[in-house]
């Protein structure tokens, strides 16, 4: 199925960030899901990192697009623009030119046979000579380092930035799962909101995220920590800058991480015993960008009453599953057939 003769790409094609590995490289390029382009002539503009500097700056003739929400194509063109330029920056552009890529590109677990058909239709008109599909859990699980093909539960809970996974796996498939629509970006949306609410300023993603990095934490950690927030004030339209405290962010945030904790322990309630005895053992394994939240871990165990720990590079794990699982095909050819279904082209 992978030929050696062509680029093999596994591609984390998420919400927020894209990552890309490639065969023999590892991963090559990690850059935010975001395209830019004129509004009226579709022209393009930025792609990227690039794409990114723009958000929240850009005149009235430009607009910044996320191509991918919740985990999901939101527009296919964009994102046919978006998977073109990153492959094409991943492989070096002789190999492209000679032959077209394969790709193992990683989806959430439990979308619609029509997403998932719009997932390969982008990576072929992206120019992949074959792509599959492989549930992110398993890739996370995979990427985490984890034996996904022995007979013993393990469980991945990969917090992303537009939905969280969470799966039990064992014997190279997924036995338990459930994937939420919320995730990263999902806090970002609950700090605008609060300080909308709370403080009667109006302020844009990239100052939510960056909320979120220096402030937002899952649990009390013990100190409270402040940061000064410049915004526009909702009732007079002027700029404005106030004081808010990591107290604040974790109010504020509260809501979509109890949904992430109500996940988890739906799906130990749905775990067979047998799996569950393994689980206490081994425990919980975190991964994903929004796993790196201080305290998450803490509180998922407290929730849960197992030991938890996070993943040692969590915001890698995917992709890089997906790579290992391309390269492992030929001796454990499961890992991804069975996790992709039926779904090769």
């Amino acid at each position: 199925m992978f030929s050696f003769s062509a680029p093999c790409l596994g591609i984390d094609l998420g919400t927020v960030n894209t990552l890309v590995y490639l065969r023999g490289e590892g991963i090559v390029l990690r850059e935010p899901s975001i395209v830019a382009l004129k509004k009226n002539s579709k022209e393009i503009v930025a792609v990227g990192e690039d794409a990114k500097k723009m958000v929240g700056k850009t005149p009235g003739s430009i607009v910044t697009v996320h191509p991918m929400k919740d985990g999901v194509i939101a527009d296919f063109w964009t994102t046919e623009i978006m998977l073109k330029y990153f492959t094409r920056k991943a492989v070096p552009a002789g190999l492209f030119i000679r032959r077209s890529p394969h790709v193992v590109i990683c989806v959430p677990c439990g979308i619609t046979e029509i997403e998932k058909r719009a997932v390969i239709e982008a990576a072929k008109a992206a120019g992949a000579r074959e792509a599959v599909l492989l549930e992110e859990p398993m890739a996370a699980a995979i990427g985490a380092g984890l034996d996904v093909l022995q007979a013993k539960g393990s469980m991945i809970v990969d917090i992303g930035g537009g939905t969280s996974e969470i799966a039990v796996i064992s014997l190279g498939g997924v036995v338990a799962s459930k994937s939420l629509r919320v995730g990263g970006s999902h806090l970002d949306e609950a700090i605008i909101k609060y300080v909308k609410n709370r403080f009667g300023v109006i302020i844009g993603e990239s100052t939510a995220e960056q909320i979120k990095i220096e402030l937002g934490s899952a649990a009390d950690t013990g100190t409270d920590s402040a940061a000064d927030v410049k915004g526009r004030s909702a009732s007079s339209g002027l700029p404005i800058s106030v004081k808010i405290t990591s107290r604040d962010v974790r109010e504020a945030i509260s809501g979509p991480i109890q949904s992430m904790i109500a996940g988890i322990r739906s799906v130990l309630e749905n775990t067979p015993p047998e799996l569950s005895a393994d689980i206490i053992d081994e425990g919980i394994v975190l991964t994903g960008g929004t796993s790196m939240l201080p305290g998450l871990n803490r509180l998922v165990a407290k929730a849960t009453g197992m030991p938890v720990r996070r993943a040692e590079n969590p915001l890698d794990t995917v992709a890089l599953g997906a790579g290992l699982a391309m390269e492992q095909f030929s001796s454990a050819p499961s890992l991804i057939q069975e996790a992709a279904g039926e779904t090769v082209v």
